[in-house]
C-alpha cells in the first residue's frame, strides 16, 4: 500500500498533533506489511520548519513555505492558513505528476484541515482519503475567531462534505466520534491519544526536586503542576486565578508551569504578580520530552484547566499513567476520558477550581488513592500498544474498502 501522509504542522516538535503524527506513522509504517503482506510506502507532506528526525519506512517531504511565515503556534490562526496554502498547492502539483508517470498513492491520510485537499484531490484524481480528525475544525474556527460564528453551518457543512468524502474517519476521542457519525461517517475507528511515558514506573525523591524543578522548593512544598502550551484555551487565567486562591489556606502550595513561549511566560508571569502569588509562582519553560517522566512523578498534583475545545488533551493519557492525581475542568473535553473515580473535576471556574486542589491537597490519602486508580485505567486504555492496535484496525478496514474501490474501477472501466 502507498500512503501520502499530510500533516500541515511544524514537523517534528514536541507538542500534541506533531507528536501524534509520529506516532501514527511510526506504526503504520510497522502494521501495513502485516495488513497487506506487501512493502508498503508511507510519504509524509509536513511544514518546512521543525526538527529533522529519521523515522524508519517513512519519508519525509517539506513544504516549500516562505522563511517569514515560519513560528506557527499550537492552534488555527492566520499564520497557519496561510502555511496551508503553500502545502497544498505542493501536494496537489505532487499527486499531478504522479498521476501522469502512473505511480499514484493508494490512499490520503489526511490531519486535521488537510482533509479539504484530500476531498478536492478525490475529485480530481480519485484518490481514497482517511480523515484523521483530531478536533472538530468547525467548532475550532468559531471558537478562535467570534466574527466567524454566523458562518457556523456553511463550515459544519463543509466538514460533513468532508467526512462524507471520506473512506474512514479516525477521531482521538468519543466527542469527536459522535461527530463524526452524526456528519454520516461510513466507517469509524476511534484512534485515542496515549501516554508518552516509558512503562516502567518513574519516582523521584521529594528531596531532588529542586534540583529538578526549582531551588527554592523544599521538600515539605505541595507540587502543583501544569505541562503543556499556554495558549489562552489551555486555561491558564483559570490555573493561576485558582492557585491564588489556594495559596490563601496552602502556604505550602507551590504552582509549577511547564511550557510556553517568552512572551506567554512574561504575561503569567505579570497575572501572577497581580494577584499576589508571584512568589509561589515558577515557569520553567519549554522541557524536552525526555524529561516528562521525571515532572510528572515529582509532582502531588497534576493540572488539565482547559476551558475550550472537544478533544481531550494528549496530556491527560500521561498523567493518568504517571499515577500522580490529576485536577481537570468538569468539561466535556475531560469527561469523555475522566470520571470521579480517577481524576478530581471541578467546574471552569476559579472558587471551583481551587476546591478541587484544596481537596486533594488536604487528603494525601486521597491522593494516593486517585493516583493508583488513574495508573491502572492508562495501562489497560492508554498505550502504545493500545494504540498501535487502533491503528491496525483502521488500515485493516482501509484496505479492504480500497480493495471495493479498486473493483468497481475496473468493473466501470469493463463497462465502457
Amino acid at each position: 500500500m502507498k500512503v501520502l501522509v499530510i500533516a500541515p504542522q511544524p514537523f517534528y516538535q514536541e507538542r500534541g498533533t506533531p507528536i501524534a503524527v509520529r506516532l501514527a506513522v511510526e506504526a503504520l509504517s510497522r502494521q501495513l506489511p502485516r495488513i497487506d503482506g506487501k512493502d508498503s510506502t508511507i510519504d509524509l507532506l509536513v511544514y518546512n520548519e521543525g526538527q529533522d528526525i529519521n523515522i524508519p519506512g517513512v519519508t519525509i517531504m517539506r513544504g516549500k513555505i516562505p522563511r517569514w511565515l515560519r513560528g506557527v503556534r499550537p492552534g488555527i490562526s492566520c499564520r497557519k492558513l496561510l502555511c496551508d496554502v503553500f502545502l497544498f498547492i505542493q501536494a496537489l502539483l505532487l499527486l499531478r505528476r504522479l498521476r501522469k508517470d502512473k505511480d499514484q498513492y493508494d490512499v490520503i491520510h489526511a490531519v486535521e484541515e488537510a482533509v479539504f485537499l484530500a476531498w478536492f484531490a478525490k475529485k480530481m484524481f480519485g484518490i481514497p482519503y482517511v480523515y484523521d480528525m483530531d478536533s472538530s475544525l468547525a467548532l475550532q474556527v468559531t471558537e478562535r475567531w467570534w466574527w466567524c460564528k454566523p458562518a457556523l453551518v456553511l463550515l459544519q457543512y463543509l466538514e460533513r462534505a468532508a467526512v462524507r468524502g471520506s473512506i474512514a474517519v479516525a477521531p482521538v476521542c468519543d466527542a469527536l466520534q459522535a461527530i463524526a457519525e452524526q456528519h454520516g461517517s461510513s466507517t469509524t475507528v476511534l484512534l485515542r491519544d496515549v501516554s508518552l511515558l516509558p512503562r516502567e514506573s518513574t519516582t523521584i525523591d521529594v528531596h531532588d526536586r529542586s534540583t529538578l524543578l526549582d531551588p527554592s522548593i523544599t521538600p515539605e512544598d505541595i507540587i502543583i503542576l501544569y505541562v503543556g502550551n499556554l495558549e489562552s484555551y489551555q486555561g491558564i487565567d483559570l490555573l493561576i486565578e485558582s492557585f491564588s486562591l489556594v495559596r490563601v489556606q496552602h502556604k505550602k502550595a507551590r504552582l509549577v508551569i511547564v511550557g510556553g513561549t517568552h512572551r506567554h511566560i512574561d504575561t503569567y508571569r505579570g497575572k501572577a504578580r497581580a494577584l499576589g502569588c508571584e512568589s509561589s509562582v515558577m515557569f520553567l519553560g519549554p522541557r524536552p520530552l525526555s524529561a516528562l517522566p521525571q515532572l510528572l512523578t515529582s509532582a502531588d498534583i497534576v493540572v488539565s484547566p482547559r476551558i475550550k475545545g472537544n478533544n481531550t488533551p494528549m496530556k491527560v493519557y500521561s498523567y493518568l499513567h504517571s499515577g500522580t492525581p490529576l485536577v481537570a475542568t468538569d468539561l466535556p473535553t475531560h469527561r469523555q476520558a475522566l470520571d470521579e473515580s480517577i481524576a478530581v473535576l471541578a467546574a471552569p471556574e476559579p472558587q471551583a477550581f481551587a476546591n478541587g486542589l484544596s481537596r486533594l491537597i488536604s487528603d494525601p490519602t486521597l491522593r494516593i488513592a486517585i493516583g493508583k486508580r488513574a495508573r491502572s485505567a492508562a495501562e489497560q486504555l492508554y498505550t502504545p500498544d493500545a494504540f498501535e492496535r487502533q491503528i491496525g484496525t483502521l488500515y485493516t478496514a482501509v484496505s479492504h474498502q480500497i480493495g471495493d474501490h479498486t473493483g468497481e474501477t475496473a468493473t466501470m472501466c469493463e463497462n465502457v
